[in-house]
């Protein structure tokens, strides 16, 4: 995520996520890895092939069977220094490099295992930059795997240790967002894909556009994260209507601030009224002043249902960004005037390491599947 914010006018900030060309293309900085090639053949031949520099798009030659072990040390090790290099590449562009973005769910094997190597690796090479990792968590009862648990486990050391904040996101919470606000009955990857893309362009909208309480990333982590290791955050997007309900809906400041605090606007299966709060960061987008802010965040407080921790009284930071969100043309989400993400850092997430580690030692009682992790070499 560098910033250079020099070249040309004021309108070059996607600057900060694409580099251009010699002959005027946009680049986007990123890499795509997966250890089997299916998903990403999809997107070297998809619609926006053209967009990604092919070296960019790594993929090996068979995947991680949902073994964490089989990620992390067996065909992980193989695949890691290459992409390094590709980062390298990428770092080497930027003229000030804030940090990583990285996205991976955690039930697999190739996310869990090499998502934990990789994190390791920029650790090491890239000591002060900062990393988010936006993780999809293993849901209360939609399931892919039946050693979700294991691999959750042993993952989350490294995201722990390495990341420096990680946004939780579970299917099971996007799927019933898109079944209730936005009426898809049979939400696909695409559907879910684009929710979390609004908070995450909500996150980086800061870096790319100007607003009166411009929220830098770094200032985020500030904020959100009291401790090093209490870093899991849960976040919620608000308003979320289907784009046929919005001719018929405006939603003032204070109506989007109420919503996003609603369990069923979080991106995660966790109840924030069974925890406290520790900090919560909202990013306004859209036509948005700071006093019906001020106001919208003062009624928030007087609520009973959302309780701050005690050593932690004032808990919020508000950012404004004068940008409305953007939508996918044909996409699910309606075009709205003014929307918010929410983060928060709550202690309501016990609910979700519990039901993991509740899950993980039935299984693990009887020993069961560890030979597949054994034999691995762990």
């Amino acid at each position: 995520m560098p910033s250079d914010k020099t070249i040309g006018g004021g309108d070059d900030a996607f600057n900060t996520f694409f580099s251009e060309t010699g002959s005027g293309k946009h680049v986007p900085r990123c890499v795509f890895v997966d250890l089997e090639p299916t998903v990403i053949d999809e997107v070297r031949t998809g619609t926006y092939r053209q967009l990604y520099h092919p070296e960019q798009l790594i993929s090996g030659k068979e995947d991680a069977a949902n073994n964490y072990a089989h990620g992390h040390y067996t065909v992980g090790k193989e695949i890691v220094d290459l992409v390094l290099d590709r980062i390298r590449k990428l770092a080497d562009n930027c003229t000030g490099l804030q940090g990583f973005l990285l996205f991976n769910s955690i039930g697999g094997g190739t996310g869990s295992g090499l998502g934990s190597l990789l994190l390791e690796r920029l650790s090491v090479d890239y000591g002060r930059k900062s990393k988010l990792t936006f993780t999809i968590y293993p849901s209360p009862q939609v399931s892919t795997a039946v050693v979700e648990p294991y691999n959750t486990v042993l993952s989350t050391h490294s995201l722990m240790e390495h990341s420096d904040v990680s946004f939780m996101v579970d299917n099971e919470a996007l799927y019933d967002i898109c079944r209730r606000n936005l009426d898809v009955e049979r939400p696909t990857y695409t559907n879910l894909n684009r929710l979390v893309a609004q908070i995450i362009s909500s996150l980086t909208a800061s870096l790319r556009f100007d607003g009166a309480l411009n929220v830098d990333i770094t200032e985020f982590q500030t904020n959100l994260v009291p401790y090093p290791r209490i870093h899991c955050v849960v976040s919620a997007f608000g308003p979320i209507i289907s784009a046929e309900k919005a001719y018929h809906e405006q939603l003032s400041v204070a109506e989007v601030t109420n919503s996003v605090f609603e369990p069923a606007s979080q991106l995660c299966k966790v109840d924030p009224r069974h925890g406290k709060y520790m900090a919560v960061c909202l990013m306004y987008r859209g036509d948005v002043v700071p006093k019906d802010v001020n106001a919208a965040v003062a009624t928030i407080k007087t609520k009973r249902t959302i309780q701050f921790v005690d050593w932690c009284p004032t808990g919020f930071k508000c950012g404004i960004n004068y940008q409305p969100p953007t939508v996918v043309p044909g996409g699910d989400l309606a075009k709205v005037m003014r929307a918010v993400a929410m983060m928060s850092n709550t202690t309501a997430l016990a609910e979700l390491y519990s039901r993991i580690d509740h899950k993980f030692d039935l299984m693990y009682a009887k020993r069961a599947f560890v030979h597949w992790y054994v034999g691995e070499g762990m």
